[in-house]
């Protein structure tokens, strides 16, 4: 038996929850899955999953097995990692998560483009909100805004970008336009509370810094719901330049308080804690900072 592709699958079934997901991503038959992990767990003489009609489930030693399973296969990659270190050339499958917003807007135009230069390189890219579990689900690269508290993981800063305080004519038309930050008070303010702090919007001016409480008619953990609500004339936001740059310039929002400072917000490009970084990933970090800074300068 090949142990290390029984682990793999095990691996790929235990994440998936099924054996016909976890084959599909193996690009193998459910059949072929089921007889690696049945061969798996007569090696080992002790049951990893518990099978159902209808469910899949870990059983205690499976889940410990699990653990193990996705370090030792860690570092299998790490090592291949050195190995492919010694050769410039990008290839295999890179797994890129972003959230959906800049996702849409810029990762996925860069990734064609990347994918354009490097022929021999494939992508998968998952749009999520949330970094995840990078090496249980595979993602090589996580797209993600702010800081990172875990240390397993390393942020590199590929950008940053403004934040504008914006509303649609429709909604200044009818409430009028806040002139300072107090004023948000009286103003119905959409709130991307993915973006800390929650319900505080922070400026600063000639008088120093100023934290404003804010509240509205709509919260998410997203940019694009508020930013759809604020052109629909429901409030205002405040939200990266990347992300309204579009919607301003297509005159569907305005800009306010614009002469207060924010804070930018940083883009990081996540990856797992690793002494040696393979070629692909390499590349697709250096690609990525370039390309982003070609594009800020482009809007500038």
């Amino acid at each position: 038996m090949d142990k290390l592709t029984g682990m793999k699958v095990f691996v790929s079934v235990a994440k998936a929850g099924s054996f016909v997901s976890g084959a599909r991503e193996m690009s193998i038959s459910r059949a072929m899955a089921t007889k690696h992990i049945s061969q798996l767990e007569s090696y080992l003489g002790a049951r990893l999953l518990n099978r159902t009609t209808r469910s899949l489930s870990l059983t205690d030693v499976g889940a410990a097995y699990l653990k193990r399973c996705r370090t030792v296969l860690s570092e299998i990659e790490e090592m291949e990692g050195a190995v492919t270190q010694l050769h410039t050339e990008a290839r295999g499958k890179l797994k890129i998560s972003s959230p959906p917003v800049i996702g849409a807007l810029y990762i996925a135009p860069a990734v064609a483009e990347f994918l354009q230069r490097h022929n021999k390189l494939s992508v998968n890219l998952v749009m999520s909100s949330h970094i995840g579990d990078l090496v249980g689900e595979g993602i090589d690269i996580a797209i993600t805004f702010g800081g990172l508290d875990d240390t397993n993981h390393i942020a590199k800063k590929v950008a940053s970008s403004s934040l504008l305080v914006c509303g649609s004519p429709s909604y200044f038309k009818e409430h009028g336009k806040p002139l300072v930050p107090e004023d948000l008070e009286n103003h119905s303010c959409l709130v991307n509370w993915a973006i800390p702090p929650r319900n505080k919007w922070s400026f600063k001016g000639l008088e120093g810094e100023k934290e404003i409480k804010v509240d509205g008619r709509m919260e998410a953990n997203a940019a694009d719901p508020i930013r759809i609500a604020a052109k629909k004339g429901l409030g205002l936001v405040m939200l990266p330049e990347y992300i309204v740059s579009r919607d301003i310039e297509k005159g569907h929002l305005q800009v306010v308080l614009d002469d207060y400072a924010m804070a930018p917000v940083d883009i990081h490009a996540v990856y797992p804690h690793r002494k040696y970084l393979s070629a692909k990933v390499r590349a697709f970090l250096t690609f990525l900072e370039e390309w982003l800074r070609t594009q800020t300068a482009a809007r500038e």
